[in-house]
């Protein structure tokens, strides 16, 4: 049971979420299928393996899935545990909880995009492009990836707030209509 009406813009956040992350996984795999990106390893085409396609592939599709994990601060599931899951199925999810697991991995992601573009504008990232076109693309791929955890820090804050409120006997009517 829905602890008080979702916020609109919370909704609209919820959805921004794997659109800001998507550009960067469809870039990679752009790079793991050999299309031309005009992307350059340490001056040459970079030689993309089976094992490297399948880490690519792979690390696009968990990026994109963690992004859609930000509609459960938004849908019932992220207050009740879905009846299928074993042990917990059914039960309320704890505020403290789920906002204890989204802050961690909000954290988790300002360290790794902190790290990734440390290193790459510090100018040894053994990515060059053939023309400042092919650049200018790839940054643009990646630049929105960047608001990932402001997006997410809201509607874990909006979370947090609503499932701390109390139901009132008109806000309950329209959950349950």
């Amino acid at each position: 049971m829905r602890t008080t009406p979702v916020p609109r813009w919370t909704e609209i956040v919820a959805h921004l979420i794997p659109l800001v992350v998507l550009p960067s996984g469809l870039w990679r795999l752009a790079l793991a299928f050999g299309l031309p990106i005009g992307a350059l390893a340490y001056g040459a085409a970079p030689q993309i393996g089976p094992g490297t396609q399948i880490y690519i592939v792979g690390l696009s599709l968990l990026s994109e899935s963690v992004a859609l994990l930000s509609f459960g601060l938004v849908r019932p599931w992220g207050e009740v545990f879905p009846r299928w899951l074993p042990l917990l199925g059914g039960r309320p999810v704890r505020r403290w909880f789920a906002t204890t697991v989204a802050s961690t991995g909000a954290v988790a992601l300002a360290g790794l995009w902190t790290f990734a573009f440390v290193n790459y504008f510090d100018g040894d990232n053994g990515i060059s492009f053939t023309s400042p076109l092919w650049h200018t693309v790839f940054v643009a791929c990646y630049l929105p990836v960047t608001l990932w955890v402001p997006l997410l820090a809201a509607l874990i804050v909006a979370y947090h707030r609503r499932r701390g409120q109390k139901l009132t006997s008109s806000a309950r009517a329209s959950v349950t209509a």
